[in-house]
């Protein structure tokens, strides 16, 4: 990918800086370490290979576009020699095992990634004195969720019930000890996001990849629930809050290091089956079969404001619901029509939403 003719504010400071991404092979991760690289960042990765076929990793060529490490951070003495020896400046921490329903099925993996990860990957950063800045991914279900209509703020009490949720709370809770005891000197958040969707995810049990997988198979989309509602956003939201957190973290003013939701610039959340009509109108739905999961519960209604990140950051999302769901849905289709472009598509979408940015300016 090119370098832009313009950077954004929050994108010099970045500009030729070295960036380390854990779970740079994931769906997310792959998109950030792809608008790191657009900007002229020296960016290194640490994950596990790539756990679907296709992944978005192997599709953009990212392996050729970055420094690629394959290291689990549950193991603690490879990393944190990888990372002393990387020297990185910004360090972004997305690796994780992302799935709620997974963590049902390997909830001691979860754990062991979610929560003792998290406090490898911020052990090597306390060991590594170039750090300079620290965004800590987790998600918008850390919250105890009493299922009610008022979006959560940060300031709400820490929670989940189930091994995802609760592994991403302890990991909330390794991250503030770090920040307090361990790492005054260096800069760290974390970020809370909504639920994310964009193309080049293919993970189990997610609904816009499960969505593709029954086009594809021309077979119909079992929905479990479809008024469950969440919080949406596309992922080159989540990225550029995570880029403009990290930014905002190099000024090292203590008001920045804290906690921060990123969730949809309305605190909206709409249900599947509306996420579903939107999608169709982009490109095109398969037959929807309703079968309700047993044994392993989920959070009906789920909300997040991210006016603190608005007022304190300047950050708000450059895509609203609808364009998120159609760039999504537009992403799917080019790839399912000629695949060997995508990597096109995939360019073509960041500048868009940079674009967006460039016309807020």
């Amino acid at each position: 990918m090119t370098e832009p003719h313009k950077l954004l504010d929050f994108e010099r400071a970045l500009a030729g800086r070295r960036v380390l991404v854990t779970g740079h092979t994931g769906f997310k991760g792959s998109w950030l370490a792809l608008w790191l690289k657009s900007i002229g960042a020296e960016v290194h990765g640490i994950a596990l290979a790539p756990d679907t076929v296709p992944n978005m990793f192997g599709l953009v060529g990212l392996e050729k576009l970055l420094a690629h490490n394959v290291i689990d951070i549950r193991d603690r003495a490879s990393l944190i020699a990888r990372v002393r020896q990387i020297d990185p400046e910004i360090v972004f921490h997305l690796a994780a095992q992302p799935l709620v329903r997974k963590s049902f099925d390997l909830p001691l993996e979860t754990f062991d990634t979610n929560v003792m990860g998290t406090a490898h990957v911020l052990e090597a950063c306390r060991q590594t004195r170039s750090t300079k800045a620290i965004v800590c991914v987790t998600t918008d279900k850390v919250y105890e969720n009493t299922e009610g209509l008022r979006p959560y703020k940060e300031e709400d009490r820490l929670g989940g019930t189930d091994p995802y949720s609760s592994s991403k709370a302890a990991a909330e809770l390794v991250a503030a000890t770090y920040r307090k005891c361990f790492l005054a000197d260096r800069p760290l958040a974390t970020a809370r996001g909504g639920n994310v969707i964009g193309g080049g995810d293919w993970s189990e049990d997610r609904l816009i990849p499960d969505i593709v997988r029954a086009i594809h198979d021309r077979r119909p989309l079992v929905v479990r629930n479809p008024n469950a509602s969440r919080p949406w956003q596309h992922v080159l939201n989540l990225c550029h809050a995570y880029l403009v957190l990290a930014n905002a973290l190099l000024t090292n003013e203590k008001t920045v290091q804290r906690a921060w939701n990123f969730g949809p610039a309305d605190q909206s959340s709409i249900p599947v089956h509306e996420v579903l009509k939107i999608f169709g109108q982009s490109w095109m739905l398969p037959e929807i079969q309703v079968v309700p999961a047993h044994g392993k519960p989920e959070t009906q209604i789920l909300s997040l404001d991210s006016s603190l990140a608005h007022d304190a950051l300047g950050w708000s999302p450059a895509w609203s619901l609808e364009e998120s769901i159609a760039n999504t849905a537009d992403w799917y289709r080019s790839f399912s029509e000629k695949p060997a472009a995508i990597s096109q598509k995939t360019a073509d979408q960041l500048a868009s939403y940079r674009r967006a940015l460039l016309v807020e300016a």
